[in-house]
């Protein structure tokens, strides 16, 4: 067992928290039952679900050190995970000499590696996984965003291709080989498409529209795109990625009055999207309102700082 990641969590005001409401009764529980793990791991996820994150990490570890189960190591990874990359990666992979049949653990190991950009050992985690187990759908779809991370779009699109032969009814995989699809220029976007609005029952779902829209668009045909992007927007007001697209084309296409009300129906829809105050000022600036897209620039910039092209737009106006 490893502890040199361990914080210490033993102060009198964590002493006291673990005495209050929701936690007292685990705690009475554990004072009775001290070599029971499951009581030290609701207690923990208790913890976790409060954000109190080193409490939580001391409970799981007991919890790991009673019972070295793969539920208990997987709570242990999931918070170090938000707290030290490294030391989550460490414990993962003295878990797994424990565990070396845990799918769970070794996907999370893989993520542990994407979180700090190191996605080639990220990458052969995730093909070590499906060589051993060729329908592994987590193991898959990471592998595929790794591959587009990495800026390998094809390879991306035959992992998605190869998840989606083993579970074609997963929406959301359904609606990232359909994206992806759409991104290519490929028309088996539309098939996909097709077959995720025949499976929402609630006919609620945006995406599918969404993404005829964006194989439209990149295939040049504005016409269907818009009306895409439009069905989109009448299936989820809040769609906003149909807003931005939507009014993206418009601008591109100079019918500069449709796209400034679209990008400020995206701002009305979501208030803190900088991009739609960004999207505004470019609009009114190829207007000639210039006060007004100075305006608009600022706001971007006020609500996301690592929006620097909007900063630099405002300071040339």
């Amino acid at each position: 067992m490893i502890f040199y990641f361990v914080g210490c969590s033993s102060n009198d005001d964590d002493a006291s928290i673990l005495t209050q409401a929701p936690y007292k009764t685990l705690t009475d529980s554990i004072n009775d039952y001290p070599n029971r793990a499951e009581l030290y791991h609701r207690r923990g996820t208790l913890l976790a679900q409060s954000e109190e994150l080193d409490l939580a990490k001391t409970d799981y570890l007991k919890a790991w050190s009673l019972q070295g189960s793969e539920e208990n190591a997987i709570s242990i990874a999931s918070v170090l995970m938000k707290q030290n990359t490294d030391s989550a990666i460490l414990f993962i992979e003295q878990a797994l000499k424990k565990l070396p049949q845990s799918i769970v653990l070794q996907v999370s190991l893989a993520r542990g590696y994407q979180q700090k950009k190191d996605y080639n050992k990220a990458l052969t985690v995730c093909n070590n996984i499906i060589v051993q187990f060729p329908n592994q759908i987590d193991a898959l779809l990471l592998k595929a965003e790794l591959l587009q991370t990495m800026n390998r779009g094809a390879e991306a699109l035959q992992t998605l291709e190869q998840a989606y032969k083993y579970a074609p009814f997963d929406a959301e995989l359904a609606y990232n080989l359909a994206f992806e699809y759409a991104q290519a220029k490929n028309p088996k976007a539309l098939a996909v498409a097709d077959s995720l609005i025949k499976m929402d029952s609630s006919k609620s779902h945006a995406e599918p529209y969404y993404i005829k829209g964006v194989y439209y668009a990149n295939n040049g045909n504005t016409t269907e795109a818009l009306n895409f992007y439009n069905q989109a927007i009448q299936h989820d007001y809040y769609f906003i990625d149909a807003y931005m697209d939507k009014g993206s084309l418009l601008y591109d296409s100079k019918d500069y009055p449709q796209a400034l009300k679209t990008f400020q129906l995206a701002a009305k829809v979501t208030p803190t999207f900088a991009d739609a105050y960004y999207w505004q000022g470019k609009t009114e600036e190829a207007m000639g309102k210039k006060q007004e897209a100075k305006q608009n620039y600022q706001r971007a910039y006020s609500l996301d700082k690592s929006l620097v092209e909007a900063k630099t737009a405002a300071e040339k106006l």
